[in-house]
């Protein structure tokens, strides 16, 4: 049970390269390609790297460690991406650390972008739904066109490869029923080091959808991991974390250091803009480029940190809160909202 205090002093960072994305699928949470656009410039990965370096020397640690990630595919940005990773990388050896690297991926990607990740990154989390009929029933390019035998064609060039990758399913509720056959297809076809399973989420272009998060996909879930089992394989859903024991569900309670196109620290990897809705309770600093650090807000980022679930009131009498965790913070305001006025109010600065 972890609980933080103080200035923040993280050994990781989550750049949000871009808003723009060569898909349009239709259960976005992010409405990528949608929202107004922003790339992040060299400088601004290169400022998020450093403040890691230092902290890492600072508390003795041996690596950092940088994630590539949301509100767009972050090889559409392709030059801050590699660059910046150059940049870690010359800067890590200068350092005496080690340096591990991973990104999300929607997979479109073409064969030097394919060889370039596979000779630098540690690992990629590719979104893929299973059955090709399952994953273009909404997951098509700019032009509608299915995205599938491109995202395939990644998988099994990664599969020749032996990389490490994994695999992440969303699950919109008309694709539920073929959730088991997508697992099995999966399973059988590829060699995933993780799959991981969750129903769309009702936040972007699916906010009026109907929900995923049914009877239904539990039954199918349950059916999933009897077919993956079949191959030694299991697959993972977030609500059911059996045999974890943690006071958090993810890392905003623990400090997560995640950067904007434009520079500014958020919380969480939902909340990559800041004119985003709920902005205020998530983005808690801004970077200082006198000092080459960043300026933090403490009372928005102390209010993230009291929502372990050990402090949440509707979940003391819940046999299973050691392992859910809380659930989703920005998923429990987005539907419920419940924001801090304390948050809103300290936050607003970021917006002047």
């Amino acid at each position: 049970m972890t609980h933080f205090s103080g200035q923040p002093m993280p050994t990781m960072v989550t750049l949000f390269l871009t808003t723009s994305c060569n898909l349009r699928c239709t259960y976005c949470y992010a409405s990528a390609g949608d929202t107004p656009r922003r790339a992040m410039p060299l400088e601004v990965a290169q400022r998020g790297i450093d403040f890691i370096i230092r902290n890492a020397l600072e508390l003795h640690k041996n690596e950092v460690e940088i994630a590539y990630h949301g509100g767009g595919e972050p090889t559409v940005n392709w030059d801050t991406l590699t660059q910046s990773y150059e940049y870690a990388s010359q800067r890590t050896a200068e350092s005496g650390l080690k340096l591990r690297a991973a990104m999300a991926s929607n997979g479109m990607l073409s064969d030097e972008k394919i060889d370039w990740v596979i000779k630098h990154l540690d690992g990629v989390s590719l979104s893929f739904d299973g059955l090709p009929a399952a994953h273009d029933a909404h997951r098509l390019t700019l032009l509608g066109q299915p995205s599938s035998a491109h995202v395939l064609r990644t998988i099994e060039r990664f599969d020749l490869a032996g990389y490490n990758y994994a695999l992440r399913l969303t699950v919109t509720h008309d694709q539920i029923a073929r959730l088991a056959e997508s697992i099995d297809f999966i399973c059988r076809q590829f060699h995933p080091r993780r799959i991981q399973v969750e129903p769309a989420y009702q936040l972007g272009r699916w906010t009026d959808a109907p929900s995923a998060e049914t009877q239904s996909f539990i039954d199918q879930f349950r059916a999933g991991q009897v077919a993956a089992r079949k191959y030694g394989q299991d697959i993972h859903f977030s609500g059911a974390r059996l045999g974890t024991q943690t006071n958090h569900f993810c890392g905003i309670t623990q400090d997560s250091f995640a950067l904007t196109a434009d520079g500014n620290v958020s919380a969480c990897y939902e909340v990559f803009l800041e004119s985003l809705p709920r902005a205020d309770t998530f983005i808690y600093g801004k970077s200082n480029p006198a000092t080459g650090g960043y300026n933090f807000e403490l009372p928005v980022l102390n209010h993230l940190r009291e929502q372990t679930v050990d402090k949440h009131a509707f979940c003391q009498g819940c046999f299973a809160k050691w392992s859910c965790g809380g659930d989703c913070f920005h998923k429990s305001i987005a539907v419920n909202g419940e924001v801090s006025s304390l948050a809103v109010t300290a936050a607003t600065s970021f917006a002047s």
